[in-house]
């Protein structure tokens, strides 16, 4: 896709898509990335030549937590984007008629797996789909397993999904966010979405939520959902912003990924 066009520059973006094959333990594997990079072409004489070569990073979210709430969406270069025009409809009504509390359910961890490699490419048009969108892709992947909408008309605490309607957001931070999503579930209620804190990826289980503080400071950027594991017995995760898609769980392979990275282990409880 051409950015930006003049006679002697041309910036265009480039998407990647990635599909690692390898074995372990006698097992083959495949895993898919999906990145974009903007190139930068200069004329030179009669032809063209490579330029600048930028990678983005979207996982790494570097805006400030509070910028990011105010409008829940950044570009895939990390600039804060304004609020959905007010054309956009409400999406998912029927949505709300699930209540946190209202009936306990069984955690179908294969459904979520399911709709996780489902959407992990292009992402389910009935939802809402964000610029860094990793957070409301793993907040959909437990809604298709099963966990209970926890309703609560504000946008600071419960764990719901509406949609737009005007310029209105009608999403909670813990749906959209990550750092929000990680206070959410590291949580205390007796009902409805709840997960468990563990030590180690291998305790996990499918279905079972992965997230990343990139600087060791706090602040978790960037959400996960385990879909598989190796043949060591260590989580493969799906993701959205980079669509990937059974991605070995620790991601040093990312350009987001520092010395200073540390994870979130979240088990999600069996009954919600």
């Amino acid at each position: 896709r051409t950015v930006r066009q003049t006679p002697t520059e041309v910036v265009a973006e480039v998407t990647l898509h990635s599909a690692l094959y390898y074995e372990k333990g006698g097992v083959n594997h495949r895993e898919d990335i999906i990145e974009l990079e903007r190139l930068t072409f200069v004329r030179d004489g009669g032809g063209w030549e490579i330029a600048g070569v930028e990678r983005s990073v979207p996982e790494r979210n570097t805006v400030h937590r509070a910028e990011v709430e105010l409008s829940g969406r950044l570009s895939k270069w990390g600039e804060a984007l304004p609020a959905p025009l007010p054309s956009q409809p409400l999406l998912n009504r029927n949505v709300l008629g699930e209540i946190a509390g209202s009936r306990e359910v069984r955690y179908n961890r294969e459904e979520a797996v399911a709709y996780a490699d489902r959407w992990w490419k292009d992402g389910n048009p009935e939802f809402e789909t964000f610029e860094v969108d990793c957070t409301n892709y793993v907040s959909q992947c437990l809604f298709a397993g099963g966990a209970p909408i926890n309703y609560t008309g504000k946008r600071e605490t419960g764990w719901w999904y509406k949609g737009y309607q005007g310029k209105q957001e009608w999403w909670s931070y813990s749906w959209a966010v990550s750092d929000s999503l990680q206070r959410y579930l590291s949580g205390s209620r007796s009902s409805g979405l709840r997960a468990e804190v563990m030590e180690r990826p291998e305790q996990l289980m499918l279905g079972d939520i992965i997230q990343y503080d990139w600087d060791g400071n706090g602040q978790y950027q960037h959400s996960t959902i385990v879909t598989a594991f190796d043949a060591g017995g260590m989580p493969l995760v799906n993701a959205r912003t980079v669509s990937s898609r059974h991605r070995y769980w620790d991601y040093r392979d990312s350009y987001a990924w520092t010395d200073q990275t540390k994870y979130r282990f979240f088990h999600i409880n069996d009954y919600l």
